[in-house]
Formats: C-alpha cells, sequence, structure tokens
C-alpha cells in the first residue's frame, strides 16, 4: 500500500484526481509534514506534469522523509 498525494490547487483537484488520492497543495506542503509523517509510506507526489510533485518531493527529502517518489503527472496514475 502506498499514499498518494496530489500537490495541485484545490481546484485543479476537483477537476480530477486518483482516487483515494490526498490533496495537500504544493504551498501547504511544508505546513504539514508531521501529517504527512504519519502517512502509510511509501509516498507518492503528483501533479499536472510532474514539475510541482518534483518540488513537493525535494521539500520532503529535506524533511527526512526518504520513503517518497515523484509520480508525474496524475493521469500517469490511473
Amino acid at each position: 500500500m502506498s499514499t498518494i498525494i496530489d500537490v495541485r490547487t484545490p481546484e485543479e483537484f476537483a477537476e480530477g484526481n486518483v482516487p483515494g488520492s490526498v490533496n495537500i497543495p504544493l504551498d501547504l506542503l511544508p505546513l504539514r509534514i508531521e501529517e504527512i509523517r504519519r502517512m502509510e509510506p511509501p509516498i507518492v507526489l503528483c501533479c499536472r506534469s510532474g514539475a510541482r510533485s518534483g518540488v513537493a518531493l525535494g521539500m520532503l527529502q529535506a524533511a527526512g522523509l526518504e520513503q517518497a517518489a515523484n509520480g508525474g503527472g496524475w493521469t500517469a496514475l490511473l
């Protein structure tokens, strides 16, 4: 099992998302690190194209969360 975090805006997320994924917009990610630490690893990050999820991956790795990966665009995870 893994946790999928979609780092797009709530508006983008509402337009379509991976069933069961959690929406944590990129700008709020640093404020929710402790919540993310409690999620089921590995953490798979996604967004529209993979760029924002790549930035998010760097943030999680800097916070010591090594069991995370950039899943790229959310449609690739369907």
